[in-house]
């Protein structure tokens, strides 16, 4: 039983010592030294993973995005991930057959502290049914970097009817 205790008071007081050796050679993690800041050449081409193309395979202009707001913001989540948020929406369309739904960033230059979306959706031509609430349930999610985060209290998603916001505490 004492031997028991003497090695549990050894390894519990060798352990408690460890916050010493963290800044040593010993340490493994300090083998190589600090980091330093080096600047790169610029380059043309900002992803080396997608080449130019030109003449017959040349990109297309995107044509407009011709959404309509979505009409009731049902919910809205922000989770939190490495490097950001991703603010998570649900909301009811008006009418059946919704597809192609964004999150829309609006340009609120009335409040910095608030990042203001608009949930929008194309609908097809012609008259649809309207259908039951959960046939018309709708879900877009986006993803927001800690730098577009920054001094920002409040997030906003406005629907054709109603807004949600969730706020910083």
């Amino acid at each position: 039983m004492r031997t028991s205790i003497i090695l549990l008071l050894t390894a519990t007081l060798t352990l408690s010592a460890c916050g010493a050796v963290r800044d040593s050679r010993i340490n493994p993690f300090n083998w190589f030294g600090g980091s330093r800041a080096e600047s790169l050449p610029a380059t043309e081409n900002t992803n080396p993973l997608i080449p130019e193309r030109s003449g017959v395979f040349a990109r297309r202009p995107e044509a407009p995005y011709a959404g309509v707001p979505v009409a009731v913001i049902d919910d809205l989540t922000i989770e939190r991930s490495p490097g950001g948020a991703i603010i998570r929406v649900r909301g009811t369309a008006a009418k059946q057959g919704a597809h192609e739904v964004r999150l829309v960033k609006e340009d609120d230059e009335s409040d910095a502290s608030t990042l203001t979306y608009t949930l929008k959706a194309q609908f097809p031509q012609g008259s649809r049914r309207v259908g039951p609430a959960t046939s018309r349930e709708l879900t877009a999610a986006r993803f927001v970097t800690s730098n577009d985060l920054a001094g920002i209290r409040t997030i906003r998603v406005k629907g054709a009817q109603n807004a949600r916001s969730s706020s910083r505490r």
